[in-house]
């Protein structure tokens, strides 16, 4: 067994460093709290998220321009850099930027050992296995306010969150027990339905809005099914999130199956302008707004 102290070292100095270890403890505790908060990068949209909530804006984000397509809301200033796409950045060009802190989200993009070789890093979860992505977020938002010394930003942007849901609830309540149905169309044979485990399942839970949906999804909480499978869906309000897909969706609605859809015959479909389905607070919050315009009463 090594020996854990030196022999060397006098009794009272052994004293000095053991009294002062509190007060390099508070120094190394000061650095890594010194992030500079305008030059951290966000390799991924849902910790790009999460600074938008602190009140931040990133000094990067990967892929913008399928940002502006599949999130769009919050807008991001055009001071923002692209550094590439998600799951292959720019190494070179982040290794320019001299980041003080890389965000990312875990398992997705480059390992987090070719990051660290260029800044410190912090990934965070998107689902951890509980199928409740919005109460990951929460827990997300808590732990980067901790990591950036901003934590009354994030207790006050979750108390904004909580107030908000419990303002928009009541306008659910006359709509009664009719379902939605969340779709996104992937191809003109092919649409991603929203179900359980994922983050909009959760607020239509908070809602108390039912989800029409009661088929398989996976650990994101969604499923990618043929577009014949909508048939099957009755009584239900449709409502499809648009990413700059005008013409495959124009050609999915020319044809017979669209034509006889149940949802299309009642007129309950309705397209809507994107939301990040693997977002944080932010993302649920514009949900909310979403849905309360298309199947909601008035405020």
């Amino acid at each position: 067994m090594p020996e854990l102290i030196n022999p060397s070292i006098s009794r009272r100095q052994l004293l000095t460093a053991l009294a002062l270890s509190p007060l390099l403890f508070r120094m190394g505790s000061a650095r890594a709290a010194s992030i500079d908060p305008h030059r951290i990068v966000a390799l991924e949209w849902l910790p790009a998220e999460l600074m938008l909530a602190l009140g931040v804006t990133p000094m990067a984000v990967a892929d913008m321009d399928n940002y502006r397509a599949w999130v769009g809301e919050p807008e991001l200033p055009a001071s923002v850099i692209d550094v590439g796409l998600r799951t292959e950045p720019n190494l070179e060009l982040l290794t320019q930027l001299k980041p003080s802190l890389i965000l990312y989200s875990a398992g997705y993009g480059p390992s987090p050992e070719k990051m660290t070789r260029i800044a410190p890093g912090l990934g965070f979860n998107f689902n951890d296995g509980s199928g409740k992505p919005l109460s990951v977020a929460r827990h997300s938002l808590t732990e980067l306010g901790d990591k950036l010394g901003m934590q009354q930003a994030a207790k006050d942007h979750l108390a904004h969150f909580d107030r908000f849901i419990a303002e928009m609830k009541p306008r659910f309540i006359p709509r009664g027990d009719r379902p939605v149905l969340l779709i996104t169309l992937l191809d003109p044979r092919h649409a991603l339905i929203v179900g359980q485990n994922s983050l909009f399942q959760e607020v239509l839970d908070l809602l108390g809005v039912k989800n029409a949906w009661h088929g398989e999804t996976n650990f994101w909480g969604t499923a990618v099914v043929g577009l014949e499978r909508l048939a099957a869906v009755k009584d239900a309000d449709v409502i499809c999130f648009d990413h700059n897909n005008d013409a495959e969706m124009a050609k999915v609605m020319a044809t017979p199956l669209w034509q006889a859809m149940p949802f299309i015959r009642q007129n309950r479909f309705q397209r809507v302008p994107a939301v990040w389905l693997y977002g944080a607070t932010i993302s649920a919050m514009n949900f909310t707004k979403m849905l309360a315009k298309a199947v909601g009463s008035a405020a």
